[in-house]
């Protein structure tokens, strides 16, 4: 299939989107933490799991989460979701981008930058002046990714527990206009 030739649509995730979401993200950590993370981790990872909690925070959550998902053609090619920022457990007036993960085969096919403006169109409608996002230190396609898109690491760091190992992020931020 040529991707050029499929029209990108961006729109809200629905309760049956949640397995391609899950699988989606699964291959996403496979494919960006390979070699930043335990590869027993990685390989452990289950869309199916993913899955099953995914739908019990979208059937209960307050609305205050936006997922959204990019498809071409009938198929599901990648999601995001954001809200507000969390400091620890403390949610501030400020917006984050928890994940954005395209499905690995349509890397640079022009689905992560529309998903991305998506994204903060919709935190700048929210009211939010600014968004964050934590992103692992060694990740460097995410960071020129996310560097391309106005973000600007900020200087805070903190090491994130994957299956005992003590894996580093940094905060990225960008200033949002309405």
């Amino acid at each position: 299939m040529d991707d050029a030739a499929e029209p990108l649509r961006i729109r809200p995730m629905v309760l049956a989107d949640c397995d391609r979401v899950s699988e989606i993200r699964v291959l996403g950590w496979q494919f960006a933490y390979r070699g930043l993370m335990p590869q027993a981790f990685l390989d452990a990872l289950s869309a199916k799991d993913d899955a099953e909690r995914r739908r019990a925070r979208l059937a209960q959550g307050d609305g205050s989460v936006v997922n959204l998902v990019a498809e071409r053609g009938e198929e599901i090619v990648g999601w995001a979701a954001l809200g507000p920022y969390r400091d620890g457990e403390v949610r501030t007036g400020e917006a984050e981008l928890y994940a954005i993960y395209l499905d690995p085969r349509h890397l640079n096919t022009g689905v992560g930058r529309p998903l991305m403006q998506e994204a903060l169109r919709r935190c700048a409608a929210l009211g939010h002046d600014r968004v964050y996002l934590w992103v692992v230190r060694g990740n460097a396609r995410a960071r020129r990714f996310y560097e391309r898109a106005g973000f600007r690491a900020d200087g805070a760091e903190e090491p994130y527990e994957v299956d005992g190992v003590l894996v580093p992020e940094i905060r990225y931020v960008r200033e949002l206009t309405r």
